[in-house]
């Protein structure tokens, strides 16, 4: 897996501001998840994953350069206890996903034409559950608040997989550590509509952002 390496940013000393070339100096892309055991083949599988990921390197691509920084996140297991389970509940313990070096934990193959720009990769849940985003590290041991503020980042654009699950999870520690928050629904997947409308009720609850619908699993 190559990606891109930190871009140039020039400052202009007002939060927020546009430079002439459309580049929102305080706003980041935070790409959740999009790996192939979340997509269709998966071991755990999101309907309309694949679908996210081509959709997302289509955004990176048609806009890059537009967003200060570009993050992705990957579920990275080494060895994460009883988050996996050979009789999974789906709520509390899961089927083995994303081992870390396996094909599962890679990055989908659709999501693969935009990691040149990728600025960072955090990876979350060596030895333990982790939904959140900002519950990992880059290779640097950097956590992903600490990348962003380092960087002036004070607002995110969220999109990935699974919409009520680390999407949520990382959309509320985003607002919860005082970035202003956007979920791009259009970009994520849910993986059942009941468990969906409850994660976009407490987003909306947290004063996130939420714009266009989800795809999603069956009811």
């Amino acid at each position: 897996m190559t990606v891109g390496t930190d871009r140039d940013t020039a400052t202009s000393g007002e939060p927020g501001a546009s430079r002439a070339d459309g580049v929102d100096e305080s706003r980041a892309l935070l790409i959740v998840d999009v790996q192939g055991d979340f997509c269709e083949g998966g071991s755990l599988a999101v309907a309309g994953g694949a679908a996210v990921a081509r959709d997302v390197a289509s955004l990176v691509l048609s806009r890059e350069g537009r967003y200060a920084a570009v993050v992705a996140t990957q579920d990275w297991h080494e060895d994460p206890g009883g988050h996996w389970a050979p009789q999974p509940d789906y709520v509390d313990t899961w089927p083995v996903h994303c081992a870390a070096g396996s094909s599962g934990a890679d990055f989908h193959e659709g999501l693969r034409p935009a990691l040149g720009s990728v600025d960072a990769v955090v990876r979350k849940g060596r030895r333990s559950a982790a939904y959140s985003g900002f519950e990992g590290v880059t290779d640097d041991g950097e956590t992903l608040a600490q990348w962003l503020s380092s960087r002036g980042i004070t607002a995110v654009d969220c999109v990935g997989i699974a919409t009520d699950h680390c999407v949520r999870a990382t959309a509320l520690d985003a607002a919860s550590a005082g970035l202003q928050t956007r979920v791009l629904l259009d970009l994520t997947a849910g993986v059942a509509p009941d468990t969906t409308e409850r994660a976009l009720d407490e987003l909306r609850a947290a004063g996130v952002e939420l714009v266009g619908a989800p795809r999603l699993g069956p009811a």
